[in-house]
């Protein structure tokens, strides 16, 4: 798993963004892998190389790039671009060459049970400051509370039966339906499909109250479950 970042020209704009950002979450990208998708910049920008280091200077750590153009030097320091991810083909069985006498009769087929992949997570204690939970298959549920400095990542809804006082982050497969539940909102960031809000931007009404939190759009929305 790694973080997207997407920049946008006039890149020092997007910088400044990106600074106040950090500094209302400023453990966000401690410790995180992160590709920077480079696709959205006009092929004239001047020392994307540079635009990178600068990331880097910031605590940010790239593992790879992903649409840089060909003609940006210095890029490949940062390794080839990642390929798009494609699923592979199913295997084709060629049957072997029909005796005499002509095709076998078809035997009764044999049912092989494929091992069933959990569509959910269910954790039963509590997510200790430090620690990372990502499950990208389904919902996670958490009986304990999610301590600061921890997070939990899941590919659909959190469900928190304790207080979120780390990162919270559903909808990590591109599932904006996902939501997020905690019986005490204390939470550093809660983040939706990409779109996320710090504790600076939460509503100080909802602070320590049973919270869910959803999209509309663009825009994450949380109300009272009291």
């Amino acid at each position: 798993m790694a973080l997207v970042l997407a920049p946008e020209a006039p890149l020092p704009n997007w910088l400044a963004a990106l600074d106040a950002q950090m500094a209302r979450a400023p453990t966000f990208f401690d410790g995180r892998p992160v590709l920077a998708d480079l696709g959205a910049l006009p092929v004239g920008t001047p020392d994307v190389a540079g635009f990178l280091s600068g990331l880097e200077e910031r605590g940010i750590r790239i593992i790879g790039t992903e649409g840089a153009h060909p003609s940006w030097q210095g890029v490949e320091r940062w390794g080839r671009p990642f390929p798009a991810a494609g699923k592979p083909g199913r295997p084709i069985a060629i049957p072997e060459n029909v005796p005499k006498g002509g095709p076998p009769k078809p035997e009764s087929p044999t049912m092989h049970s494929a091992p069933v992949e959990p569509g959910s997570l269910l954790i039963d204690q509590p997510i200790r400051s430090g620690q990372s939970v990502v499950f990208e298959k389904g919902d996670v549920t958490v009986m304990g509370s999610i301590g600061s400095g921890a997070e939990v990542m899941a590919g659909g809804s959190i469900h928190v039966y304790g207080a979120i006082r780390g990162r919270a982050i559903a909808g990590l497969a591109g599932n904006p339906k996902a939501r997020i539940f905690c019986r005490k909102l204390q939470a550093e960031l809660l983040a939706i499909d990409g779109v996320y809000q710090t504790a600076d931007d939460m509503p100080g009404t909802l602070i320590g109250r049973a919270v869910q939190a959803w999209l509309e759009g663009e825009q994450m929305k949380m109300a009272a479950l009291d």
